[in-house]
This record gives C-alpha cells, sequence and structure tokens, in this order.
C-alpha cells in the first residue's frame, strides 16, 4: 500500500510479477500487498522515511547561518548536512532541558508518554537518548521491561544478566533486552540460533500476531536456553520479553538514528529559540502541537512574538531585528508571524501580496 518513501523492488519488470495499480495522485502507482505479502513473496523492499523534522533542523539551521552570514563579508554556501555535524555534542544544557521535558516541537520526545518519561529517565548523555526513543513503545511496555530497567538506573535494583554469556549483549542496558538486535543475539548466543535462523525469528516477531509463527520459536528458544544453564524463569521471562517486540519494538540502529534528531532539535530549541519556532510553524503540519502551541512555548522561552501585518508578514515565519523601544528578543531576532497562519488564505493569495509589496517598493 501506499507508503511516503517505499520501493518494491524485483529481478523483472515489477509490473510482470506483481499488480501495479494508479494511485489518486496522478503519475503515482502502488503494489495493492501488504508488507507480510511482499516478505512472503521474497520481493525487496525498501522504506525511507520522510520526517518532517528533517526539513524543520534544515530550515532553522539555515536561518541560523543567514544570520551569521551577515556578520561576515564572504559568507560561506549553506551545507545542512556540515551545519548539523557543527552541533555541539553533549552540552548539559540540552540534557538540563530535556530532563525537564521542556521538548515541546523537539523530535520523538514531545509526546504527553515521553514527557512523563523524561523526568524518570533524566537522560545525562548520547545513548540514554537512544534508549529514551526506544523504551516508550509498545514493545517494551508490554514485554515488562520499562519498570525494570527504570529500577536499575535508578539504583533501586541490581542489573541481573540471566546469563554470563549474556553479559555483553545486556550489557548496555542494565540486563534489559530493549532493542531487536540484542533479541537476535540472544537467540544466537543463549540458544544456539544460526544467524539466518534469528534473522527468521526478527521476521516472525514483526507479524507474530497476522501468522503466530512465533510460537514455533517457544520450545527451541526454551530448550537452548536450558542447555546453556540459563534459569527456566529467565527462558519464560525472556520470551514474554521477545514476544512483547511483536507489538513494535525498535532496532539500536533506528533508535540511533532518531536520537541524533532528538538532540539536534533540543540543542536547536535550548539556543536558537526563535528561529527553531519559525522553522516549526513554516514545516506543519507535523507533530504534536498546533502553530499556536508553538507560538505560545516560544514566548515562554523569551521569544518576542509579533502579529501578522500585511506590510511586514512574509507566507512564511520570519525573524526580525529588535524595534526600537521593544524589549530585546532572543540572539536571532523577534519571531514575525507569516500569512501562511492566516485561516482560508492559500499560498498563492500570500506569495501574490508579497510580489506586489516588493513592486510598490
Amino acid at each position: 500500500s501506499i507508503h511516503v518513501g517505499g520501493f518494491v523492488l524485483s529481478a523483472d519488470p515489477l509490473q510482470d510479477v506483481a499488480p501495479v495499480e494508479p494511485t489518486r495522485m496522478v503519475g503515482r502507482t502502488v503494489i495493492p500487498w501488504d508488507k507480510d505479502d511482499l516478505d512472503d513473496l521474497g520481493f525487496f523492499k525498501v522504506d525511507v522515511l520522510a520526517l518532517g523534522m528533517l526539513t524543520a533542523i534544515r530550515k532553522t539551521l539555515q536561518t541560523i547561518h543567514e544570520h551569521d552570514a551577515e556578520k561576515t563579508a564572504a559568507a560561506k554556501p549553506f551545507d545542512p548536512i556540515a551545519a548539523l555535524a557543527e552541533i555541539p555534542p553533549e552540552d548539559p544544557a540540552v540534557y538540563e532541558a530535556i530532563g525537564h521535558a521542556d521538548t515541546v516541537g523537539v523530535f520523538q520526545i514531545e509526546s504527553r508518554a515521553q514527557m512523563a518519561m523524561l523526568p524518570r529517565l533524566r537522560p545525562k548523555t548520547f545513548y540514554d537518548l537512544v534508549i529514551e526513543v526506544a523504551i516508550v513503545r509498545p514493545g517494551p511496555i508490554q514485554g515488562g521491561m520499562v519498570h525494570p530497567y527504570l529500577r536499575r538506573r535508578t539504583g533501586e535494583e541490581e542489573p541481573i544478566s540471566p546469563h554470563p554469556c549474556l553479559d555483553a549483549i545486556l550489557e548496555r542496558t542494565l540486563g534489559v533486552p530493549l532493542f531487536q538486535e540484542q533479541v537476535m543475539q540472544i537467540a544466537m548466543t543463549g540458544a544456539g540460533y544460526s544467524a539466518g535462523e534469528a534473522d527468521q525469528l526478527r521476521r516472525d516477531m514483526a507479524a507474530w500476531k497476522k501468522h503466530g509463527r512465533l510460537e514455533r520459536h517457544r520450545p527451541r528458544l526454551l530448550e537452548g536456553f536450558a542447555k546453556r544453564g540459563i534459569a527456566p524463569q529467565f527462558g519464560e521471562q525472556l520470551y514474554q520479553q521477545i514476544q512483547g517486540f511483536g507489538e513494535y519494538g525498535f532496532p539500536e540502529s533506528h533508535a540511533a538514528s532518531f536520537a541524533v534528531l532528538v538532540y539536534a532539535s533540543s540543542w536547536l530549541k535550548v539556543h536558537h529559540p526563535a528561529a527553531f519556532a519559525a522553522a516549526l510553524l513554516n514545516s506543519q503540519p507535523m507533530g504534536f502541537y498546533s502553530p499556536s502551541s508553538i507560538v505560545r512555548d516560544a514566548q515562554k522561552h523569551g521569544v518576542v512574538v509579533r502579529p501578522i501585518c500585511v506590510v511586514q508578514s512574509d507566507w512564511d515565519a520570519t525573524l526580525e531585528r529588535d524595534l526600537e523601544g521593544e524589549e530585546p528578543a532572543t540572539r536571532d531576532g523577534a519571531l514575525r508571524l507569516g500569512m501562511r497562519q492566516i485561516k482560508g488564505l492559500g499560498e498563492a493569495a500570500g506569495r501574490a501580496i508579497e510580489e506586489a509589496r516588493s513592486e510598490a517598493h
């Protein structure tokens, strides 16, 4: 079915080996099978995530670049990848804000569930963000992994590994399997699975409610655990946790990639709140929060917000220097709301106002 960035590949021309039908959008087609059907038939599928936050981060970084360029005679061309890489790592101010759940507009950790978890987890390092992204998911929650991890993190409970052979796999998550890669490694090291069998386990985890194939792994896992001296109660617990991953468990690599955007968006919110708010407004629709919520949060962080003005506003939100007699704005200037916030006004009309205004000048 439709995916914002999904590709299906085949050795022969796709229309010769699979049904292809047009969508409502001109020039776009889909294969009317779900991902499990594609998997069963051996088609190669690639998903490319299309994230609104990538747009918002790029726009924020570009605004900062243009602001800084005004101060120099020879400005370098804007490179979003280089600009993202230049964000200073492990900034204590960023983790302070995250620990207080000051995350309106921040990627992934802006939901109510994430905000409730942040003061309990209190991320202090980048890897803490990787765990934060992964732990507030149906898989870890239903697999009973969240509370044991929190108790061990706060020192209320000692990290316990089911068996010394699993220590290296579970050490970084305090003895609690949180990631799909750990589940596969546990199956290989703890139950004697081959790499191919572990990959099949991963596939069966993803579709266990549809096919029930995960159940066939239970005797094999428990028998393998028993052979390596893993106590039966630990084996049962591990199986229950593995079963929980059928309810959307995260790969560690995926969580780490998301954590990069969590940190970057948090850093921009802390150090460039006006530019970040403008970028969020100019990238709508996205996230949990409405434009009015984003504006209120920006004001709470000291951003001077100026209203929509037919003489001053562009279609997009912009940043302006302080006006005479006005209270100081943030380091990037004040936030001027754009005409895109006017309900019922289309972009063509907004751009026409911009153009007419420029011609008048």
